[in-house]
């Protein structure tokens, strides 16, 4: 039955054949209006021409994509302060803002780019009047600035005026949230034109769809990218022997190994969280097995046995143990086994399948596909309670991968008969679309953080 799922599933896909282009779009769905408003005040430019990149829009878009802010639009602005002291607080607070990002951008002698931001407490700031009163070291009555919550000054080349920005939105972010940003990392899908001399390709980008690069071509299908902890690396099935292969790339000299090439069936590579092994499917025996491959020793050993079908494994946090789709039980379900003693356990009861099945990072919630009579879906299960949340209402979703910090999950799913990229937070309240305009992109796979 699982077998026979993943056939069907894979023919029904690729018959969906148009070039995808992989700069993607970002068409937010839903959510936004529920989001916590904030202003990105465009940064002031002191200098000739034009800033080569508008550092605060692609800090206001981080923001928003992260479903947790909305950056209030530019025109609908108040004012554009540059410096906490040209403030009004009042205004701001009008419009609900409470936190306020605000810089400038200067060019030096040796021709960078001192960039100098403030990231203003809005409310705190009307309250004390943009002062408040505190004891210096020595016991004397000075005036402070509680309000200004980062005051930070970088120095940065032109070509990485992008990758600062998106440092910047790091920053602002885990200041408001408490938890890390995730928007200095990375995606690799699969890309795939029928019509071109190599119809497959294996392309990595900015967690946007900026910076695009490609860094496989193949005649044959390339499918599964997982990355190594360190972001150094990508594990993929090939199919360029005329069989599947599982091999390792190192994405920043193009050597490859192969590290598997056993009769039938190769395929689900997952490094574990400390890099050193790599959980695969094999079906050398028959059906489909989960292995783990020692990736100094080359030694492999067997975790699943039986006459079922098992695949798709995903490693816990901990690495002490992995979750994994079988049909044991008629129906593809997600179980867990205890690497230690091989205690199995089906974690999935809820919905007539769950496959694809990832653990946030935090080690909580089970974020899987889901089956019911309204068809395949993200879902969220609550591991301590069992708890389900079904996560999205788009078509055939499948391949989730979740960012590292545990905020978001892209996903590939069907829209107007295309195959395209979709982003959904992990409380399902927002949504956004990634098409690639030409056709289809398919098995994204979110990077560590880098």
């Amino acid at each position: 039955m699982l077998k026979r799922w993943i056939v069907g599933l894979f023919i029904v896909c690729m018959s969906i054949s148009q070039f995808a282009r992989a700069e993607l779009e970002l068409i937010i769905t839903e959510g936004v209006d529920s989001a916590r408003p904030i202003g990105i005040v465009p940064f002031k430019w002191t200098g000739a021409g034009k800033l080569p990149q508008d550092i605060a829009q692609v800090v206001a878009s981080d923001l928003r994509r992260s479903g947790k802010f909305n950056p209030v639009a530019i025109n609908k602005m108040p004012q554009t302060p540059y410096l906490d002291t040209d403030v009004d607080f009042a205004a701001w607070t009008a419009l609900g803002v409470d936190a306020l990002v605000t810089g400038e951008v200067k060019l030096n002698a040796e021709g960078n780019y001192v960039i100098t931001y403030q990231l203003i407490d809005v409310i705190r700031g009307q309250l004390t009047g943009g002062n408040s009163k505190g004891l210096s070291s020595d016991g004397q009555l000075v005036l402070t600035k509680d309000h200004i919550l980062l005051n930070n000054v970088a120095t940065v080349k032109g070509n990485r005026l992008r990758e600062y920005a998106h440092r910047i939105s790091d920053v602002v972010y885990e200041k408001l949230t408490g938890e890390r940003g995730a928007f200095l990392t990375r995606i690799a899908y699969v890309v795939i034109n029928d019509k071109a001399k190599y119809s497959y390709q294996l392309r990595i980008a900015d967690y946007d769809g900026y910076n695009e690069r490609l860094v496989l071509k193949s005649k044959q299908p390339l499918m599964s990218p997982a990355w190594s902890p360190d972001g150094s690396k990508l594990a993929y099935v090939s199919f360029e022997n005329k069989q599947a292969q599982i091999f390792m790339m190192d994405i920043y000299t193009g050597k490859r190994e192969m590290l598997t090439s056993f009769p039938r069936h190769n395929g689900a590579p997952r490094f574990s969280p400390d890099g050193k092994e790599l959980a695969l499917v094999l079906s050398k025996s028959g059906s489909l097995h989960v292995y783990v491959l020692n990736l100094q020793t080359r030694k492999m050993r067997q975790i699943t046995s039986g006459r079922a079908n098992n695949t798709e494994p995903f490693w816990d946090p901990s690495g002490n143990s992995l979750i994994f789709t079988s049909d044991r039980g008629g129906k593809p379900q997600i179980y867990r086994v205890n690497l230690a003693d091989g205690l199995t356990k089906r974690l999935t009861w809820q919905g007539s399948q769950n496959l694809g099945g990832q653990i946030t990072p935090d080690g909580r919630f089970l974020i899987m596909v889901n089956r019911t009579d309204s068809g395949f879906n993200l879902a969220k299960q609550d591991l301590q309670n069992g708890a389900v949340q079904v996560l999205t209402k788009t078509l055939l979703d499948e391949s989730p991968s979740i960012a590292p910090n545990g905020g978001m999950v892209i996903y590939s799913s069907i829209y107007r008969k295309d195959n395209v990229l979709s982003l959904v937070s992990i409380d399902g309240r927002f949504k956004a679309r990634l098409p690639a305009t030409n056709g289809r992109v398919r098995a994204p796979a979110w990077s560590p953080y880098l």
